[in-house]
């Protein structure tokens, strides 16, 4: 049972680990939106954001949706670690 407490665990710190990699990526200038590895993390990442970018409007530029995010998915990894360990 513990090595599924370990992988949820791990899949939500590689998820966080694209998410900010998608925020760095936002901030160079010359990112190649045709790259294959730049496609995966803004189709892997895009559905989350997307609904929270709605919720929370940028501020004068700044998206602050990704902050949102990392919170929720930080709540529901929790969640499910300790209905993981409750079984």
């Amino acid at each position: 049972m513990y090595w599924l407490i370990w992988l949820v665990d791990i899949a939500f710190t590689i998820y966080r680990w694209i998410i900010f990699a998608r925020i760095i990526m936002s901030w160079l200038p010359n990112v190649d939106y045709y790259n294959p590895m730049v496609r995966f993390i803004y189709k892997a990442t895009e559905p989350v954001l997307a609904p929270f970018r709605q919720l929370l409007p940028g501020v004068g530029g700044v998206d602050f949706s990704p902050i949102l995010v990392f919170l929720v998915l930080d709540f529901v990894r929790r969640i499910l670690i300790q209905l993981l360990i409750s079984l």
